[in-house]
Order: C-alpha cells, then sequence, then structure tokens
C-alpha cells in the first residue's frame, strides 16, 4: 500500500512495471505462505528429530559432521540469500552461495560445542566480533558491505525455525538450569559464519566494479509480454529450487532409512511439508525477480534523480517499520520473550523495540546512500554498544538480541530494500557496492541494542518485584483473619 501511494501521488511509474509489480506482490504472499507453512511442518521437524537423535550417539564427532552438513544444506535454500547472491554484480551466484553456506556449517559446528559444553556466547561474539573488524581494515572495501550482508540474509525464515529447533533437540541431553538459555544464540553465531567467509572470499575473489545488477530490470510493455516474462521464469524457478532443496531432502531420507524410521504418517506430513516449501520458494523466487524488485529498483532510482533524494530517507523509516510486522518469525520470536520473562516484557513491546530498530536501520542506510558514508562508521559503534550490553543483561536476552538481527533482516528486506537502495545509488552516481550494499548489514544490527535494553527494563522489572513488602502491624488485641493478612 506504501509503494502504490508513492507511485501514484509521487513518483510516475510505467503502468506495465505497476502490473508486474502488483503480480509479483501476490506471488510472493502466497510464495512465503507456503513456504512458512512448509518450513514449519518439515524443516522445524527434521531439525528437532536430527538434533535429538544425533546427541543420542553421545560421538562428538557424528555430532560435528552432520551439523556441518545440515548448516550448508539449509543454507544453500535460503530464499533471502537466493535474492541477495542475484543483485550481487560481478560475483557469481554460485560461488557466494557455496562460500555462505561452508560459513554457516562451520559455525554451527561451533554452536553444538558451545550447547554441549556450556561455553559462553557473549565471550564467542566478543572474540569473533574483535576478528570480524580486524578484517574489515584487510579486506577489499567493495567487499565489505556484502560480507556483513551475508551474514543478515543466511538467518531468514528457512534457516531460522531449522536452526532453533536443532538447538533445541541439542540442548535436551544437558539437565542443568542453563541449558534453555543456551538453546539461543545458534543464530547469533550461524550470521558470524559467512561474514567471516566473505571475508576470505574477498581476498581471492576480483571486486566488482560497482553497478547495479543487471537483473533489477522487466520487460512489461504489454500484458501478453509480461505474462511471457512470468511463464518463462518459472520452469528456470523449478529447476532453481529442486537444486537448492534437493542436498535437505536427500539427507532427510538417508536419515530415514538409517537412523529415525519415522511411521508412515508423520514422514508423509515431512514430506508434504518439503513439497509445500518447493512450490512456495518457487512462487517466491518467481514473483521478486519478474515483478516485485524490479519496481524497487526504478522507484528508488526515480526518487534519487531529483529533488525527491531527501524522502528517501523518511520513506525508508516508514518502510521499515511495516517490513517488521510482516515477519512471521518475528511473532514468534516475541512471544518466546514474554513467555521467557513471565509477562515483564510483553510481546507488543518487545515488537515496538523491533520496529523501532528496522526504521532505524532504514533511515541510516539511505544516509549512507545519500552521503557515500562508510558503514565501518555505523557499524563499529553499533556493535560496541551491542557487545557491552551484553555484560550488563541476563545471558539469555543477549542471545534473544542477537538471533533477533537475523530474524528482523527477513525477505522483505532483501527483496525490495535492497533493490530500493540500489537503484537510488545508481542515480546519485554512488558506488552501489559500498554505498547500497550494508542495508541488511544495519537492519540485522540495531535489534542487537534495542532488545538488549529490554532485557535491561525485564533486570528493572525483576527487581522491583522482588523485594519484600513490608507486613502491617496490629495491635495487640486485634483479631487477625489469616487469610486476609496472607
Amino acid at each position: 500500500v506504501l509503494v502504490l501511494a508513492v507511485c501514484l501521488l509521487l513518483v510516475p511509474v510505467e503502468s506495465g512495471l505497476m502490473l508486474a509489480f502488483l503480480i509479483g506482490s501476490a506471488m510472493l504472499i502466497a510464495g512465503i505462505g507456503l513456504f512458512s507453512l512448509g518450513a514449519e511442518m518439515s524443516m522445524t521437524r527434521i531439525g528437532s528429530l536430527i538434533g535429538a537423535k544425533m546427541t543420542k550417539s553421545r560421538k562428538l564427532g557424528v555430532i560435528l559432521l552432520v551439523s556441518f552438513l545440515l548448516g550448508a544444506a539449509i543454507t544453500v535454500a535460503e530464499p533471502d540469500l537466493q535474492v541477495l547472491a542475484t543483485n550481487v554484480p560481478n560475483i557469481d551466484k554460485t560461488v557466494l552461495i557455496l562460500t555462505v553456506s561452508v560459513g554457516v556449517g562451520l559455525f554451527l559446528m561451533l554452536c553444538m560445542v558451545r550447547i554441549l559444553f556450556s561455553i559462553s556466547l557473549k565471550w564467542l561474539l566478543l572474540g569473533f566480533y574483535i576478528l570480524i573488524f580486524v578484517g574489515a581494515f584487510v579486506i577489499d572495501r567493495d567487499m565489505l558491505s556484502i560480507a556483513f550482508d551475508s551474514g543478515g540474509v543466511t538467518t531468514g525464515p528457512m534457516t531460522v525455525p531449522f536452526i532453533m529447533a536443532l538447538g533445541v533437540g541439542v540442548a535436551s541431553i544437558r539437565s542443568d538450569e542453563n541449558a534453555k538459555a543456551d538453546s539461543f544464540g545458534l543464530v547469533a553465531l550461524c550470521s558470524i559464519g559467512p561474514i567471516l567467509a566473505v571475508m576470505i572470499l574477498s581476498l581471492v575473489f576480483p571486486s566488482g566494479s560497482g553497478s547495479a545488477a543487471e537483473t533489477a530490470s522487466v520487460d512489461a510493455g504489454n500484458t501478453v509480454v509480461l505474462g511471457r516474462s512470468y511463464l518463462a521464469a518459472i520452469p528456470h524457478m523449478l529447476l532453481e529450487v529442486a537444486v537448492a532443496l534437493a542436498p535437505i531432502a536427500v539427507f532427510f531420507l538417508l536419515f530415514q532409512a538409517f537412523s529415525l524410521r519415522l511411521h508412515k504418517w508423520p514422514l508423509l506430513k515431512i514430506l508434504v511439508g518439503i513439497g509445500y516449501t518447493y512450490v512456495g520458494l518457487v512462487l517466491f523466487l518467481t514473483g521478486v525477480n519478474v515483478g516485485f524488485s524490479p519496481l524497487g529498483s526504478v522507484l528508488g532510482a526515480a526518487m534519487g534523480a531529483g529533488w525527491q533524494r531527501w524522502l528517501l530517507i523518511p520513506l525508508a523509516m516508514v518502510m521499515g517499520w511495516f517490513i517488521i510486522d510482516a515477519e512471521p518469525a518475528v511473532h514468534i520470536l516475541n512471544q518466546q520473550v514474554e513467555e521467557l520473562s513471565a509477562g515483564a516484557i510483553s510481546a507488543r513491546a518487545m515488537g515496538m523495540s523491533l520496529s523501532i530498530a528496522v526504521s532505524a536501520a532504514g533511515g541510516l542506510a539511505m544516509l549512507r546512500v545519500i552521503t557515500g558514508v562508510s558503514i565501518m562508521y555505523f557499524l563499529v559503534p553499533g556493535y560496541f554498544i551491542a557487545l557491552a550490553l551484553s555484560f550488563f543483561v541476563p545471558r539469555t536476552f543477549t542471545a534473544i538480541a542477537f538471533d533477533s538481527g537475523g530474524v528482523a533482516s527477513g525477505p522483505l528486506t532483501a527483496t525490495f530494500m535492497l533493490p530500493f537502495a540500489m537503484g537510488a545509488s545508481e542515480a546519485l552516481g554512488g558506488n552501489v557496492m559500498t554505498d547500497a550494499f550494508g542495508l541488511v548489514a544495519l537492519v540485522a544490527m540495531m535489534p542487537l541494542i534495542t532488545v538488549q535494553v529490554m532485557g535491561g527494563i525485564y533486570v528493572l522489572k525483576s527487581k522491583q518485584k522482588t523485594q519484600t513488602p513490608a507486613m502491617p502491624s496490629f495491635g495487640e488485641n486485634e483479631i487477625i483473619e489469616l487469610w486476609e493478612a496472607v
């Protein structure tokens, strides 16, 4: 609705492109709905089953190997990563996806070690982010923003439910009081792996030229051409999604044959869920590539070319405010926090903090597009504040905060906001690689601060509740009704 209002009242766009956007939006809504349903039926269930099963062996080598294979396989099918890899210019899509997948796999192994041996999350985060920021001053400047964006998009609607379910399954082997808390934080660590992996890739891969990807265009001269564009894209997406989902499907079937041995109906439910996931991904990626993302690029270019450039910041902030409400995983996270805090922090307050965070991130991203200021001026102080807060709030809230960063940077950020920023950067004559990319990284960073601030509020409320109220005084001859005194 917001995009339609801008196009009808402020920025003129071709009618064919608008029709392509509306069709793409409908496909995206249907696709992400089927995908979310399928992921809940299959991926979450697979993660929980395999996590619980492999820990029963109590063999660290088996746990680490299975974790690596699962982490890499599930990341290949992540829709946010597919969209980002398509938009990155001059880097082979397959190379980038495989690099990021290996990074997730390696750090999922680290997550398992952390859960099994109860290693403190905040010290791991502190050590690895120091390593990341040291590496940031060494790698090619054009690859810096892409590296941080890769960490944000990998923790999307496919990987988040799977990884969190896997963590709960592995944590079940422990019986201490911190086992449940340590099941959080997997998304946070798995977001670090892709950043380091892409940084290493940048040392051997030639940098891009900074121009926008050619895929952000659509020929919508008339309805027949538009229809053929969608029909031509579907077979390509059918094959691409089949290749992406094949590793995790084959892995599950092998695990089922040799270890799980589920009964007929539970197995059938998971297979149907994989089918929903497949169809949903095809619809989602087709709608995004043909109609949804192209309008974002065109709209950004139109606003960046004239006086409307100064509207980029407030418009991005409004978009960021509403985008967070469209992420299904965000609502799940909000409910978890409300349950964890026993109602001290409501789901509504948690949602408000995330909306503020993503809105601020959108504004900062557009400020970078307009001014060309380096992303390091935002990431360094932002992560310094987030890591410093981790020493003052409960460990569970630190884990939830860093998990929420990955949850917040979901499909709409990668499919519309990023092309929007790329189009504006091109129109302003900026460097897309350094000025536009990094938007996802900012969206992933801001919740780290706001959620931990909510954790601090929770601590204060808890202290107030634990204060013992003063007992009322009674006279010597006064009759005391015990149930009223209590």
